[in-house]
Formats: structure tokens, sequence, C-alpha cells
């Protein structure tokens, strides 16, 4: 019988998801605009000296004395006097160090001659493994370390997206993302949908709900042997941006479909979340295995894939939780050097940085208690810092 005779004037299953998603959009747009007003997008806030210091390798007194003596541009000072430094001038302390200071190559860390564009994809089977939180913080310390670096939500979901202040599902409904790039009619430079954000030198691709028709466009286009093949797409618009770019960075949907194997084989390098718990580590292995194939699969069909590095990072590690520091002690006994030393902690800064679609760098530190920022500084930077090292020996700079 149908339900809707059997409740008069009740609405059908459809109508009530359609209105709760309006519902939704609405109670979102205005929580958007209370989070960023007056400003219609979302800025950067300023850092401060200390700041400044870890960010660049400059000591403080080296910064006292280079603003002192005129090296350095004047920058704006708060109510007790200290100095404030946008991401702008922080980078040109860097260029100024670049120049004049001892080792000077060692301030400017991205691509040099020779060097060839990083392409990273962050991936794991299981939602809620912390990549997206893991994708858009390593993309932000690295712009604020000096790297170039592109962002690319290649989710549908698009919470990467979000997260740079965008509503995917109204800015994005019909195109601009990712997706126009990718898609196997009429595709258009990657250039087109790449958007500059409120981050100086860190640009984003952006996706949205379209990005979800890649998958059965790919299956179609299998059928048809439309040309190039998944297997090239996202290379190839990659190729048009080379230059502009140290360093790519591609957080991936959860599951192993056409999406994000066309963003492995993009990749020159792989960072796995895992969240120590025996669920997701289950998980993982069967994203491993499944993975394992599939890439045997296309190696015969297209060639050896020649990632540079492999590694896993366990996220969301609470190091008071001994099943967790179990699990962890497991995973590092078993995969070895291939696990970061360094764990990206659960912390309620960056859950709740989050809400305001922030992360631990744009909050300014008044808003967190010190010891719990330290704390999350601490785990998040060590993460990227580890990280940067492999990036670097991918470059072939193995003492730096």
């Amino acid at each position: 019988m149908n339900s809707t005779a059997e409740f008069p004037g009740a609405k059908s299953i459809a109508a009530s998801i359609s209105a709760d998603a309006a519902r939704l959009s609405d109670a979102l747009n205005q929580h958007m605009r209370n989070s960023f007003q007056p400003e219609s997008r979302k800025t950067l806030r300023k850092f401060h000296p200390a700041e400044v210091s870890e960010l660049t390798g400059i000591s403080m007194s080296n910064l006292r004395t280079r603003h002192q003596e005129g090296d350095f541009p004047d920058v704006e000072t708060d109510s007790r006097g200290r100095r404030l430094y946008s991401a702008e001038e922080i980078d040109l302390v860097r260029r100024v160090m670049a120049r004049t200071g001892r080792n000077g190559e060692a301030y400017l860390p991205g691509r040099r001659d020779g060097d060839a564009l990083q392409i990273i994809s962050i991936v794991n089977f299981k939602g809620g493994s912390s990549k997206t939180t893991t994708a858009i913080h390593l993309a932000q310390r690295y712009a604020l370390r000096g790297y170039r670096v592109l962002a690319v939500d290649m989710d549908p979901q698009a919470s990467l997206t979000t997260m740079f202040g965008y509503r995917p599902e109204i800015e994005f409904a019909e195109s601009g993302t990712v997706y126009d790039a990718l898609k196997y009619e009429d595709p258009v430079p990657l250039s087109h949908v790449v958007r500059k954000t409120y981050f100086h030198k860190l640009d984003l691709a952006p996706a949205g709900l379209l990005l979800s028709e890649y998958e059965t466009e790919t299956a179609y286009a299998l059928q048809h042997k439309i040309d190039p093949p998944f297997t090239q797409r996202l290379a190839i618009a990659l190729d048009e941006i080379e230059a502009d770019y140290d360093l790519v960075i591609i957080d991936c949907p959860p599951q192993l479909g056409f999406t994000t194997m066309t963003a492995l084989l993009a990749s020159t390098g792989l960072l796995i979340t895992v969240v120590p718990s025996m669920l997701d580590v289950a998980s993982m292995a069967q994203f491993l295995e499944m993975a394992g194939e599939t890439v045997r699969t296309l190696e015969e069909a297209t060639g050896p894939i020649d990632w540079s590095f492999l590694k896993y990072l366990i996220a969301r590690f609470e190091p008071t939780d001994v099943p967790q520091s179990q699990m962890a002690g497991f995973l590092r006994s078993i995969l070895l050097d291939q696990v970061l030393n360094t764990p990206m902690l659960k912390s309620t800064a960056i859950s709740d940085a989050g809400m305001t679609q922030q992360t631990i760098y744009e909050l300014e530190p008044s808003q967190v208690v010190k010891k719990t920022l330290d704390r999350v500084l601490e785990s998040v930077n060590g993460v990227a810092d580890e990280f940067e090292k492999t990036i670097q020996q991918a470059w072939g700079r193995r003492n730096e």
C-alpha cells in the first residue's frame, strides 16, 4: 500500500528530504554570514613575532635587529608596540633573508631548477579519518612556510572547499569546480577553476556535488574508449599549471572509485591517514588490498606507477587512550618507518575551530587556552615538518 495514502497530507520522503536540505542550507548561510561579517569572504589574521620566528627560522633577536637596520619592511604594531605580520609580509621577510642571510636558499624551500612538482594525495577508505583536517592544515602550513601550494578538492562532499569559506552547493552548483577540468565533454583548463584564497601562496581547485557525475561518466567512457582515459585526466589537467606551484595537496573521497584512482594516478606520493582503532585499521587494510589489486591491474595496462613515497599518519590520536597507544605501536611494528613519528592529536581546539570553518592557524591565539593551543600546534606543526622532510628528500635534499 502506498504510504502517502495511509497518511493523507503527508509529504513524500523525497519532498521531506528536500525541505530539510533547504532549511539546513538557509541556516548554514546565516551561520556563515554571522561568522565572517563584516567581510563577505574569509580573511587571514596577522602573526606575532614568535610565530614568524618559528615559521621562518629567523631568531627573535635577528628579527628585531633587521627591522632596526631597515632591512625588513615596516609592519603594523598592536597597542603594546608588538609587531604584527601579514602572510605577505612574512614572505617579504623570507625573501630578504634569502638574498642577504647565510645559507639563503634555506629560506626558500620550494622547487628549484630540475625539481618535479610534488602531487600528494591524502587518502583513506573510511570517513572520519581526518583526511580533510590533515589536507587543509598541511596546505596552510606549507603556504606559511613559503611554498606555492594548490589544494585540490576531489571529494564531492566538498568539505575542503567549505573550509575555505565557500558554499559549494550554492556557489558551485552548476560549474566552477575541478569536475569542469576532468569531465569528458568539453573540459576546461584547470586554471579556469583555480581560485586565489585569503591565504597568501595558497590556491584552491574547489569541488561540488557535480563531481559525483565523474564516476558514472568514467564508466561510460571506458566502455566507449573515450580518450584521454581517467588514468591520465588529472595529470594532464595539472600539467597546464605545473610551473605555478611547488606542491599540490589533494583531498580524496573516502572510497576507492574512479575519482580517487584519478587522483592517485596523478600523484607523486601518498599520505594515508589512519585512526589507531581496530575497526579503522581493519578498514585501512581492506583499502590497501583493494588499492593494490587495482593499481596492479592498471599497471598491466599503462605501465609502472612510480610514487616517490607512501607514508602513514596516525590521526585523531589520544595519548592517554591505552588501546590507541597499543594499536599505534602495532602499526609501527608492521609498517616501520613508513609511519610518521609524530601523530595528529585529537583536539577540541581543532574541532571547535572547525565549527566556524577555521583551522588552528587561523585562530587568534587569544581565542584558545594557551596550553591547549601549544599542545595542538606542537602536534600539527610536528606532522607537517616531518612530512616536509619527506618532500624535500623527494627533491634530493637529504641534509636540509
